[in-house]
């Protein structure tokens, strides 16, 4: 009589087992249809470039994998891994398909970035596709932010979930960055639009910036103080960079055009005074603003411009 008490309270524990892992999956938002805006896709009016031409192995080379247009970055015990483009960009358009890793990933960052923290550590700008691996379940969410001039106690993050499964295939990760405004794009939808204009302007990016493609232990950062690390008995952690795009205003490490006048274009065939500019990059078409309206209503969760707890004062532009 004891060992079935035994036997049945080990089949309701299971059975529970079971009915959580399965709820757990239902919450997943890839696992959820939806039916995605459609929009111009920009990422076909530029040239792709192959990883060896376009960036140097920044750090963790033992720890990437180069072959034509696609890189392997891999994330282990021993390192990260992470690529930096050979030229620095002063506006531009600046965009990769990624697949992030499978499996279980809490506390893994892999981050497609522009950054000037090398040559400005003390007022750096950066503009931020952070791609943060859940702590609780296997999904991925999207992280976006903007620093300028150092202005790193004022985070500027947005965070959405994904509206696909990241790991299993290829996606596009875009930048755009000009006079007009940034705008953060995933397979082409525009998931949000920082202007150069108004209260926004003292939080605009100005200096020339190297766009880098890193994986990386963000347990300390990613995961509520440490609270899910990394576990690399799930690793290694492979993030997949390939048909990299890279069209903008090239500097050089002096700083200098690398060209002839104001800007020199490093690909692709629009042509106007900025290096990436015309009416589809001033500004978001009406199919684009319906897009990212989608994209904040159903996929948004959290805005720096909605918590009141992290700031008593909010930020001009909020």
């Amino acid at each position: 009589m004891v060992s079935l008490k035994k036997h049945n309270k080990q089949v309701l524990w299971e059975t529970a087992v079971v009915f959580c892992l399965c709820s757990l999956s239902l919450v997943s938002s890839h696992s959820r249809k939806f039916t995605t805006p459609n929009v111009t896709r920009l990422t076909d009016q530029f040239s792709k470039i192959a990883i060896e031409k376009g960036f140097f192995k920044r750090f963790g080379a033992p720890n990437i994998l180069v072959n034509g247009s696609l890189a392997k970055l891999t994330l282990d015990k021993s390192s990260g891994a992470g690529l930096v483009t050979k030229n620095k960009y002063h506006y531009g358009f600046f965009s990769a398909r990624l697949k992030l890793p499978a499996g279980f990933a809490s506390g893994v960052v892999v981050a497609f970035y522009l950054s000037n923290a090398e040559s400005y550590p003390k007022n750096h700008d950066e503009i931020d596709i952070e791609l943060l691996g859940r702590s609780r379940r296997d999904d991925w969410v999207i992280q976006t932010n903007v620093y300028a001039n150092g202005s790193l106690k004022t985070g500027r993050e947005e965070k959405f979930y994904f509206w696909f499964d990241p790991t299993q295939s290829f996606h596009d990760y875009t930048l755009i960055w000009n006079s007009h405004h940034i705008v953060f794009l995933v397979d082409n939808i525009p998931v949000r639009q920082f202007p150069n204009r108004g209260a926004f302007m003292s939080a605009y990016p100005s200096k020339a910036m190297s766009l880098y493609a890193t994986v990386w232990d963000g347990s300390e950062w990613a995961t509520h103080g440490g609270k899910y690390p990394v576990n690399y008995k799930y690793g290694p952690f492979v993030a997949s960079v390939a048909d990299v795009e890279l069209s903008g205003c090239s500097v050089n490490n002096n700083g200098s055009s690398t060209g002839s006048g104001p800007c020199t274009k490093s690909g692709g065939s629009i042509s106007s005074l900025d290096p990436v500019d015309g009416q589809d990059f001033a500004t978001l078409s009406k199919n684009q603003i319906t897009a990212m309206d989608w994209a904040r209503r159903k996929l948004m969760f959290y805005s720096y411009c909605s918590d009141k707890s992290r700031y008593k004062v909010m930020p001009a532009e909020c």
